[in-house]
């Protein structure tokens, strides 16, 4: 159970501990001197005296019969006694008394322990819920701890300058990503414009149309996975403007785009309002769909499903090894014994991947029993349906 302790509790453990037990120490400390003082006080005369019935003043004494030696005795002994009683009964009313304030000034020591342990992890809270907004891709925040410049601060400010180095990080990837997504791109469209004018040239001989023809297939799978890059690094960034989406009407426009074929599409929907962008929800399903298509058997069948804050996707196809599964959501890795694995770009489920954390979602998948493979996507539903 003690590693369900959160900091607060033990360091509330700590502090009430170490005053129980110092306030414990005290009294055992006060009880000890106190009998020990008790211990060493002598038997009063005038107790005795008056004991043995003979009045302690001279004047009395003098017109006093003499008392016995043996009632002196006996006297002095009941005297004795009458202290120890005294003693004992001092000495279990302060335990009493103590303990009784011990637990009253414990249970005080215990409820400002709590307070003090709250004031002092007060700053570790702030930090938490400024790491917890980070992970959620937003690098512009910034902790701003004021106060004395104490262990606490320090942290903050190292946190706040490591969030500043991966804001700059992140930018200059974005920069470089637009950079890129310009010079990539010119000159395969070129390219591709070049091809298609000597391709239309009149009369071009067999071989110059088949090199023509297998050059615009290369130059077409480049620009795929240029774009795919592209959204992949676009889809590990902060969404700049979310917007509420149904994410079964996009569903529901993808399915219809695609073209009749061998591998039947089936598809049931359900309203599901999420936030985040359309297109890149759109490149999700997408994504997703083409891969079911793409990588199953002739006569197989994919079953799409819809539903709030839930998008899965079922094929038919060839048995998937389990440890196979995550390597599926890598970058270029495909499974090369798959069906139409020479033909994609190996991005497509990063894509999707990387679109569903973007969104706050997450992606799992596992394989059919007799083969293929499904996929769910889980996005954070909002339970707005857009407008319009």
């Amino acid at each position: 159970m003690s590693h369900r302790w959160t900091v607060r509790l033990r360091l509330t453990v700590l502090y009430g501990g170490l005053f129980v037990l110092a306030g414990a120490a005290l009294l055992s400390v006060t009880y000890v001197l106190l009998g020990q003082a008790l211990n060493r006080q002598p038997v009063s005369a005038a107790a005795v005296l008056a004991i043995a019935g003979t009045p302690s003043d001279a004047s009395s004494v003098a017109a006093a019969p003499a008392q016995p030696v043996s009632e002196l005795i006996r006297s002095t002994e009941v005297a004795h006694d009458l202290q120890a009683e005294f003693r004992t009964a001092t000495l279990e009313s302060l335990l009493q008394q103590g303990g009784l304030a011990l637990a009253v000034v414990g249970a005080a020591g215990v409820w400002a322990a709590w307070l003090a342990a709250g004031r002092t992890l007060r700053p570790l809270a702030e930090i938490t819920a400024t790491a917890r907004r980070v992970a959620g891709r937003s690098l512009h925040e910034r902790i701003g701890m004021t106060g004395p410049h104490d262990e606490l601060r320090r942290l903050a400010d190292t946190f706040d300058e490591m969030l500043a180095r991966l804001d700059a990080a992140f930018a200059a990837q974005r920069r470089f990503a637009a950079n890129a997504s310009h010079e990539l791109r010119t000159p395969l469209a070129i390219n591709r414009t070049l091809i298609e004018v000597a391709l239309a040239h009149p009369d071009p001989s067999p071989d110059v149309r088949r090199l023509g023809e297998t050059l615009l297939v290369v130059n077409a799978r480049h620009e795929r996975l240029i774009d795919g890059l592209l959204l992949l690094a676009r889809g590990d960034q902060e969404l700049a403007g979310p917007v509420p989406v149904d994410l079964a009407a996009v569903t529901a426009h993808v399915v219809s785009l695609v073209p009749p074929g061998p591998v039947a599409v089936n598809v049931t929907t359900s309203p599901s309002a999420v936030t985040g962008d359309p297109v890149l929800l759109e490149r999700l399903v997408q994504n997703l769909i083409e891969n079911a298509v793409a990588y199953n058997v002739a006569g197989g069948s994919v079953t799409v499903t819809c539903g709030p804050g839930e998008l899965t996707v079922t094929n038919t196809g060839p048995l998937i090894a389990a440890f196979e599964i995550p390597g599926l959501f890598e970058p270029f890795q495909r499974l090369t014994d798959r069906v139409g694995s020479a033909t994609g770009t190996g991005l497509g489920l990063s894509i999707v991947r990387a679109v569903a954390r973007a969104h706050g979602g997450t992606v799992t998948a596992e394989p059919g029993p007799s083969g293929g493979l499904a996929v769910r996507v889980r996005l954070p539903a909002t339970g707005r349906q857009p407008s319009g």
